[in-house]
């Protein structure tokens, strides 16, 4: 089995990457600084009869040049998933976003090419397409980033394609909508919509929406973020150079999030509605065609059932 390197895997979805990739039985070095990422995600029962690959946590930042060049030391797949994924704290300190996003991504990149990576695989962001009117959103469109995230997230992506044409690296980009889950933090100031409407209607609040409610978003549930990393990564030459959308092809506005939430808890918890936050698009829905054509991907769980799935992981949280 090949060693899989899944940067920021004591994170959200990198903790998720992590996991699937061990009960393939493959080989996983995690690199995290554990600024957002926990030991506690990386805590998984091994399956009774599956196998289960070796686990190894190098403690670091890949904006260190030693740090990066230890993670990738005998590595031949790269799954980049570290960040600072938020788009309001990108608003209130966009250095930090830009040094963890942008330039963590280039370190990564220049240690895999001297390492002779065989594929990269990077998380990139919905975010980069802006709030241009035209839906649904494909990859040949225009960027036009609002926030320093978005940016630091283009940024990358640029990066990426210029080692694939440069270099020869074999990188491939994710552009992921609105992923949610298990694992998600909701205690965290700049908290993702989901786990924070499941945490506040759970416990009998009435959850915040910043705008008028009626703003959209592609959710996407983070086994379906899963199948499209592991689909990457092992998708043939054609695809290389390419970054996908990931996400299910369908949009729900947030009150209506609001609505599937209360009935999961049987509530009727009327949002409190605030100001719209800067750096916010109004609507967000993918094309998958192209993911679908290239990576072989294809959404498995709805946003019902992941919903279902979430709440019932928190509510053991409460």
């Amino acid at each position: 089995m090949a060693l899989h390197l899944v940067t920021g895997g004591a994170g959200f979805i990198g903790s998720h990457v992590t996991e699937r990739l061990l009960s393939e039985g493959h080989d996983v070095r995690v690199v995290d600084d554990f600024s957002t990422g926990r030991q506690e995600n990386l805590e998984f029962a091994p399956p009774a009869s599956d196998p289960w690959g070796r686990l190894e946590v190098v403690p670091g930042d890949i904006t260190d040049e030693a740090t990066a060049r230890r993670a990738v030391s005998g590595v031949e797949i790269v799954l980049h998933q570290a960040a600072i994924p938020s788009v309001p704290r990108s608003v209130s300190d966009p250095l930090a976003s830009h040094e963890a996003n942008a330039t963590g991504t280039l370190r990564l990149l220049l240690a895999a090419r001297e390492a002779g990576v065989r594929r990269f695989v990077y998380a990139s962001s919905s975010s980069v397409y802006g709030d241009s009117p035209t839906l649904p959103k494909r990859e040949a469109m225009p960027s036009e980033p609002l926030s320093p995230y978005a940016i630091s997230k283009l940024s990358a992506e640029l990066y990426a394609r210029a080692f694939t044409r440069i270099y020869g690296l074999a990188t491939v980009g994710l552009r992921y909508f609105n992923v949610f889950g298990p694992r998600q933090d909701p205690a965290s100031e700049y908290a993702a919509v989901v786990p924070n409407f499941i945490m506040a209607i759970a416990r009998g609040r009435r959850p915040t929406i910043y705008g008028d409610g009626t703003q959209t978003r592609d959710f996407t549930y983070v086994s379906n973020a899963v199948d499209a990393n592991l689909a990457a990564a092992r998708c043939g030459d054609a695809a290389v150079g390419g970054t996908y959308n990931v996400a299910c092809g369908e949009r729900v506005s947030l009150l209506e999030l609001v609505a599937r939430i209360n009935a999961l808890f049987g509530a009727a918890l009327e949002p409190i509605l605030a100001a719209p936050r800067p750096g916010d698009v109004k609507h967000s829905l993918a094309d998958i065609s192209l993911a679908a054509e290239s990576l072989d991907y294809r959404p498995a769980i709805g946003l019902d059932e992941g919903l279902a799935r979430t709440a019932a992981w928190f509510r053991k949280k409460l």
